[in-house]
C-alpha cells in the first residue's frame, strides 16, 4: 500500500511531502513569498485598518520598535493607537483614560500590560514601545520599554509571545481595534476608537 501511494503521489506531483508543521506557518522558513519581503519597517497613519497578517510586517520571534506620533485632544486621549490580532492573541499600543500602555495578549490565556502612570497632556506627543526579544527559538519572551517624548515611563517583562500566527481573520489596525478586543478593558470596534489623531506610526523589526 505504501509503495502504491508513492507511485500515485509521484504521478500526481504530490512529492516531495513536507511534514513540517510549525515551520510552515512562517513563510521565510519554507521559501514561501512574503509580501513585505526584506522590509524592516512599515509606516502607517490613522484610517489604515483591516490589514491581514500576511499584509503586515512580521513582528513574531524578533525585536520591534513602535513609534507613534499622536495628537491628544483637550479632554484627554483614549483608544487604540496600533494593534494586531484579537481576543485569542495579539498586541496593542494604546491610551487608556489618557495613560499610554502596551498589552501583549498571549493566546487569550495571559495578558501582560506595560503602562505609564501619568496621563498625556493635550497636544502632540511621541509614544514609543521597544521590545527586545530574548531569542533562543520561536515563541520566547523579552523586555519591553514604554517611552513618551524620549523619556522612559514604564518597563516590564513579557514572558511568552506567539511564535506562529495571531489569527486567521483578525487584523492590524491604526486608531481602532476591529473584530474582537486585544485589550478587554479597552473594548473593540467603536468603543476602542482613538479620540485624538494619529498622523504617523512606524513599526520597525530587528
Amino acid at each position: 500500500m505504501q509503495a502504491l501511494f508513492l507511485v500515485e503521489a509521484k504521478k500526481y506531483h504530490v512529492l516531495p511531502i513536507d511534514d513540517r508543521f510549525f515551520e510552515r506557518m512562517m513563510g521565510e522558513m519554507v521559501g514561501r513569498p512574503d509580501l513585505m519581503g526584506k522590509r524592516t519597517s512599515l509606516t502607517l497613519a490613522e484610517g489604515m485598518t483591516g490589514m491581514m497578517e500576511a499584509a503586515f510586517i512580521n513582528v513574531k520571534n524578533r525585536s520591534k520598535t513602535i513609534t507613534a506620533e499622536v495628537e491628544v485632544p483637550e479632554n484627554g486621549g483614549n483608544g487604540i493607537i496600533l494593534c494586531q490580532g484579537g481576543r485569542f492573541g495579539g498586541w496593542a499600543l494604546y491610551l487608556k483614560d489618557g495613560v499610554p500602555s502596551y498589552t501583549y495578549n498571549f493566546l487569550g490565556l495571559q495578558s501582560v500590560s506595560i503602562a505609564g502612570t501619568e496621563k498625556l497632556k493635550p497636544g502632540k506627543a511621541t509614544v514609543q514601545f521597544d521590545f527586545a526579544y530574548e531569542g533562543g527559538g520561536p515563541g520566547k519572551g523579552g523586555d519591553g520599554v514604554l517611552s513618551v517624548d524620549g523619556a522612559k515611563v514604564a518597563e516590564g517583562k513579557i514572558p511568552h509571545t506567539q511564535g506562529g500566527i495571531f489569527s486567521a481573520d483578525e487584523t492590524a489596525d491604526v486608531g481602532i481595534d476591529l473584530g474582537t478586543a486585544v485589550v478587554e478593558a479597552l473594548g473593540s470596534e467603536a468603543e476602542s476608537k482613538f479620540t485624538g489623531s494619529i498622523p504617523k506610526v512606524t513599526i520597525e523589526v530587528k
